[in-house]
């Protein structure tokens, strides 16, 4: 066990028995190969990859000189219990809050550039609201270029993405929630990444893929105890989508896609505490959609 580890149990000890579990995770064996750090390196990374600015759209997303405005709706497939457990397998954190998040979205494609190429850009913003008892607000933004391939309804392009994001929440819950009062803590994170697409214009619709890079870095501030929980294996690998992109009665532009980032492993550096233990640095798989006026 790592020294900062058994200190935290040390202080906490008297208060495990109390430890509050999800009903639904009750009974629950912890695994051969529960490691700590990956646990909480895991939840730290998974609500930034929901929330990364995947394209939802083609690679040229609109005609020259048009643009839309509308809401973007990402799902948040529920963590299994599995990923919720921390502090040694003793209680469940609370994460499967909202099973979407909405966020509104504008993009503006402009004018033809020499050689066909088509330059846009998007926005993506959530305003600081609170609801279901978390606060958050988020910035997304995108730049991108593509062109129509000559004879052939093939279109090409590629994107940069970034995205903000803060969270006041109870997220790390007391350990007994009947006597502690419920603490705010505190979770950043951002994200950025590249893609290439690839799409087939049929006219009201156009399949596209992309592929690219996801990188991903998070600050998470404990309130019950001050603690700062550092993120040693941040995501930073392959991100994908797979969609359609639609334009209906001239006005009514849709998408819907199905977005990955499917992870790997690493081996924890010399900052690490679990040296010798590979740990999962986060994966993804989910669906999102995108409804908008078109003009």
């Amino acid at each position: 066990m790592n020294r900062l580890l058994f200190l935290v149990l040390l202080v906490l000890a008297p208060r495990i028995a109390l430890a509050d579990i999800a009903p639904e995770c009750q009974g629950i064996p912890k695994p051969d190969n529960y490691d700590e750090q990956r646990q909480q390196d895991f939840l730290q990374d998974y609500p930034a990859l929901t929330l990364t600015f995947s394209p939802l759209h083609g690679p040229i997303p609109h005609e020259p000189g048009h643009g839309m405005v509308g809401m973007d709706f990402a799902m948040i497939p529920p963590l299994k219990c599995a990923h919720r457990y921390v502090v040694d397998w003793a209680k469940t954190e609370n994460t499967n809050v909202t099973p979407v998040a909405p966020k509104l979205h504008a993009s503006f494609a402009f004018p033809e550039l020499p050689g066909g190429l088509r330059v846009y850009a998007g926005l993506g913003y959530i305003p600081p609201l609170t609801i279901f008892g978390q606060r958050s607000v988020l910035l997304s933004g995108e730049v991108g270029i593509g062109r129509k391939l000559d004879n052939i309804p093939l279109e090409l392009g590629g994107r940069f993405h970034a995205t903000s994001v803060k969270l006041i929440a109870d997220v790390a819950k007391a350990f007994d929630e009947r006597r502690d009062p419920s603490i705010l803590d505190l979770y950043v994170a951002s994200t950025f990444g590249v893609d290439l697409m690839a799409g087939w214009d049929f006219g009201p619709i156009t399949p596209y893929l992309a592929i690219g890079y996801t990188d991903v870095s998070t600050f998470f501030y404990v309130g019950d105890d001050g603690v700062v929980t550092n993120n040693l294996h941040p995501y930073a690998g392959i991100s994908f989508a797979a969609g359609l992109d639609g334009l209906i009665w001239k006005h009514l532009r849709w998408s819907a896609e199905f977005y990955g980032a499917p992870g790997g492993y690493s081996m924890p550096d010399k900052l690490a505490p679990t040296v010798g233990t590979p740990a999962s640095y986060g994966h993804l798989y989910t669906a999102r959609a995108r409804l908008g006026y078109e003009f």
